[in-house]
């Protein structure tokens, strides 16, 4: 009876050490938002990396974070989405708080993110994105 109790726990630390070691890969990347922009204006990932954006607005205005391409970006400028959160790489950041998304940049290219409150994306509410192999 013991020695199938031992394998279970065995497999329990060996899966426990799995998750540990997939935490680990996970970049932590803060982005503050002040004046109407984003700080740093530039990133460079390789792909493959997950990467989670703590992004902190400091201003006294609502802003958003949405990570895509140019076609993402026209999509969202001409979109109606009230508040975003659901997709990775998509968040809503309210004035004065802290929010975070997790993103994984799957290929090499080349990415915006972008804010797309009336006016903000057209003032240069944006950040460029460069994912090398």
């Amino acid at each position: 009876m013991r020695a199938p109790a031992r394998i279970c726990v065995v497999c329990v630390l060996a899966l426990g050490g799995c998750a540990l070691t997939a935490e680990a890969e996970e970049s932590v990347v803060t982005v503050n938002i002040n004046h109407s922009r984003f700080d740093p204006g530039a990133f460079e990932f390789t792909a493959g990396t997950t990467v989670r954006f703590v992004v902190r607005n400091d201003d006294p205005i609502d802003h958003e974070f949405l990570i895509g391409d140019e076609a993402d970006q026209d999509r969202h400028e001409r979109g109606t989405h009230a508040s975003h959160g659901v997709v990775p790489g998509e968040i809503s950041v309210p004035a004065g708080t802290t929010r975070s998304t997790t993103y994984t940049f799957t290929k090499p290219g080349d990415l915006i993110i972008g804010c797309h409150l009336p006016a903000h994306y057209a003032y240069g509410m944006r950040a460029e994105v460069t994912v090398g192999s």
